[in-house]
């Protein structure tokens, strides 16, 4: 049964995001990111959804559009949240839907998306601050100016004497930090062995994606001496189940597994088998960042600074105060006016 009294109204629109500078990662160079956002209307309320797809997988804003397009009529008859999970797979077009429909949700009963989630009332979050791969000087020196960050993620690129001296470099740079890496499928069981004693030596927490989507199996070859995160080896809840035992931890993103509704189930998933979680992004706005911190209040690591590269993040934006994430319902989730 709807929630409303008229029919819902979707809508979407195409846009693009501009970098301040590229961002390098392993076979790939950002140097602006289109994005999709879905809106989603009733009784003078509209939820919205921001997604930039899955690039590797050819997920792009334009496809989903077309997405979109095909489903509109079955979405304005009011469908669940569950109900978009048998009817679309997981990507961006069901993520920006996903989202938009929780934010309706909440603006028409008069509460935020943590409350339906059923989660306690949001607090700012340590987030990671990635730094693009580059020139190991040039890393360190990017470290540097991001004084406020608590916590830093490296881009790398399977290239062990390369990726040594990022790491080093930067952790010379920044003695204080937690201290992540992301090859992003850049190494094989071969070539990551020279890498791995710099990992111990230079105090990294994390290395996410070491080897290729496909080649999960390759990660018990090797004695790994800091835990690991799938990224492109997940996607969504059923790929979660597939990867159980070959990963410490798991980096959810809405683009990926298609919204909140999967990203929260994943979550809780992953806990009843022994995993820690993450919440990551794909390059976006604040729109983007904020379901994302509602999911980060259940994580153990969060990376949501994709607005941090934008050169304009429309407003309302989220804000980063000493290393930390802050979402207010301005951005994303309810009316603040409205939630006790």
């Amino acid at each position: 049964m709807t929630l409303f009294k008229q029919k819902q109204v979707l809508t979407a629109r195409l846009g693009i995001l501009e970098l301040k500078a590229p961002f390098r990662i392993f076979g790939h160079l950002f140097e602006s990111v289109p994005v999709l956002i879905a809106s989603l209307s009733a009784d003078g309320h509209t939820g919205n959804g921001e997604a930039a797809g899955v690039y590797y997988l050819k997920d792009t804003p334009a496809r989903m559009m077309h997405t979109i397009e095909m489903v509109k009529a079955e979405i304005e008859k009011g469908l669940s949240r569950q109900e978009l999970r048998r009817l679309l797979p997981c990507g961006g077009a069901r993520n920006a839907i996903d989202c938009a429909m929780w934010e309706l949700e909440a603006l028409s009963t008069r509460s935020a998306v943590w409350q339906l989630a059923g989660i306690p009332q949001p607090r700012p979050l340590v987030t990671t601050m990635t730094l693009g791969a580059d020139d190991p000087d040039a890393m360190a020196k990017g470290a540097i100016a991001l004084k406020s960050a608590k916590a830093l993620k490296l881009k790398l690129t399977g290239s062990a004497d390369l990726d040594e001296a990022r790491v080093r470099e930067v952790r010379r740079a920044r003695p204080d930090v937690w201290l992540g890496v992301d090859a992003n499928q850049g190494f094989t069981p071969k070539s990551i062995e020279p890498f791995l004693s710099t990992l111990a030596d230079c105090r990294v927490s994390l290395l996410e994606q070491p080897f290729a989507r496909g080649r999960e199996i390759d990660m018990r070859d090797i004695d790994f001496p800091v835990p690991t995160a799938a990224d492109e080896s997940c996607l969504n809840l059923v790929e979660l189940e597939e990867i159980h035992g070959l990963f410490d931890i798991v980096n959810i993103k809405l683009d990926k597994c298609g919204g909140l509704t999967e990203a929260l189930m994943m979550a809780k998933r992953a806990r009843e088998l022994g995993m820690k979680v993450m919440v990551g992004n794909m390059i976006g706005s604040s729109l983007a960042m904020a379901p994302g911190f509602v999911l980060g209040q259940l994580c153990d690591f969060v990376d949501l600074d994709g607005p941090i590269s934008l050169v304009n993040d429309p407003p309302p934006t989220v804000s980063y105060i000493n290393g930390e994430i802050s979402c207010p319902l301005e951005v994303w989730g309810g009316s603040p006016a409205t939630v006790s």
